[in-house]
């Protein structure tokens, strides 16, 4: 029996390299999304419930549009990098990278749905 230090059983092993890399875009798309939501909310608040001639006029304006793709884009963007870290860590096997690659595809899915349906309804 060979008996190993900590040290030497990890030695080799190396880090993932991408922990701190996550770690670093979850940090600033939560800092992007503390200010977007508060703004989104303002401009989308304005209009709820308007008749569709209104909403159609409001969001051909140029700041409300870009407020919520932005909070669209950063919003998905963040939820992909989040939940794809959780799957890396619980989830093992075919299973992981089915999963990972199902919530990227969602995420990019209900991104581009969401840009196509605010870019018919500004122009």
């Amino acid at each position: 029996m060979r008996y190993l230090t900590d040290r030497k059983r990890a030695d080799g092993l190396g880090s993932a390299k991408s922990g701190t890399e996550h770690f670093w875009h979850m940090q600033v798309s939560a800092v992007a999304l503390a200010i977007l939501i508060p703004l989104f909310i303002l401009t989308f608040g304005r209009i709820l419930g308007a008749p569709y001639e209104d909403v159609v006029a409001y969001y051909s304006r140029p700041f409300p549009a870009i407020v919520a793709g932005l909070t669209l884009i950063v919003g998905m963007t963040h939820f992909k990098n989040g939940a794809q870290v959780m799957i890396e860590d619980y989830v093992h096997g075919f299973a992981r990278k089915a999963l990972v690659v199902g919530t990227v595809c969602l995420s990019y899915a209900v991104m581009a749905t969401g840009l196509y349906a605010l870019i018919r309804l500004a122009l």
